[in-house]
């Protein structure tokens, strides 16, 4: 890819396309173990200090869309807490080393935001360590395709789903509250399987969907407070939750059903968050900012 941003770039061939090597990792997954490895703005994202002063919290921030954020946000000019599991400490590592590298403070906590104390824990490190809280990025999420749809989702899974996606979101939210001031901003990872689900993906889309509601919601709550709440719904995007939760044939094919004909890169949807946690997106809030590769949602 050219490192030239200034020269426009055809978008459906700007990074790699379908078919990509069958590939299959245990969950969650490592960046480094990806064929090709995802992008995340390393060589290309420049920072302009929209979000210089700035503390934000971001939930999954080791890799996929959470690196790219996190990375993005740092050379923006904020420091920087993200959660991650305790088997992605490698990933995480390297966030830490991106966001120092700008500049920037980071602290990394590893944990599950399916704990309500966890998600507690983190709002509060936040504004111990870092000084405050400004920009909370809801972000961490869980997925497991089945072929077999409704009849093998069992309740176990359905939870699981429904803590790492819709839970944290609410007690991060709850907890996050008391230390958001007028200019602070909610940003929370949608999907397109909110508006269209596909069967084998059942659970995943219903969170989603209800991510898409509680941002419309929360928004007009928090209008008053002058904090502004908005989402992202992404499209398909090339991150280890692909391989570590696809069968391999499917992640061969990964992203060709979009209208560009490929996934996209995290480096790509993270000028979305920096837009949305910014000045320039003063009135914005309870918006569904779609990043879909052209396919047409609501």
């Amino acid at each position: 890819m050219s490192s030239d941003q200034h020269v426009p770039q055809d978008p459906a061939r700007r990074y790699p396309r379908p078919e990509f090597a069958p590939q299959s990792q245990p969950y969650p997954g490592l960046s480094d173990r990806m064929d090709p490895v995802p992008d995340h703005g390393e060589r290309t994202y420049h920072g302009t200090g929209r979000l210089s002063g700035r503390v934000a919290l971001v939930t999954g921030g080791d890799s996929g869309i959470g690196r790219a954020v996190v990375l993005a946000f740092a050379r923006e000019g904020a420091d920087v807490l993200f959660c991650h599991l305790a088997d992605e400490q490698e990933d995480a590592a390297e966030s830490v080393r991106l966001v120092e590298e700008a500049g920037r403070r980071a602290v990394a906590v590893a944990g599950d935001v399916r704990e309500e104390g966890f998600c507690a824990e983190l709002v509060e490190r936040a504004v111990a360590e870092l000084g405050g809280l400004d920009v909370l990025v809801n972000n961490a999420a869980y997925q497991q395709a089945r072929e077999e749809g409704l009849a093998a989702i069992s309740t176990d899974r359905f939870d699981r789903v429904m803590k790492t996606n819709v839970y944290a979101m609410f007690w991060l939210c709850q907890a996050a509250l008391p230390h958001l001031r007028p200019g602070s901003s909610i940003i929370n990872t949608a999907s397109v399987q909110a508006y269209r689900p596909e069967p084998h993906l059942l659970d995943y889309a219903a969170s989603k969907g209800a991510i898409v509601t509680f941002t419309q919601g929360l928004a007009r709550e928090l209008a008053p407070r002058r904090v502004r709440v908005n989402a992202v719904a992404p499209g398909p995007v090339w991150t280890p939750l692909i391989p570590a939760t696809l069968p391999p044939d499917h992640v061969a094919a990964f992203g060709e059903q979009s209208p560009l004909g490929r996934p996209a890169q995290p480096a790509e949807l993270a000028p979305v968050y920096v837009f949305l946690a910014s000045a320039g997106a003063s009135y914005l809030t309870g918006e569904v900012v779609n990043a879909t590769g052209g396919v047409a949602l609501p």
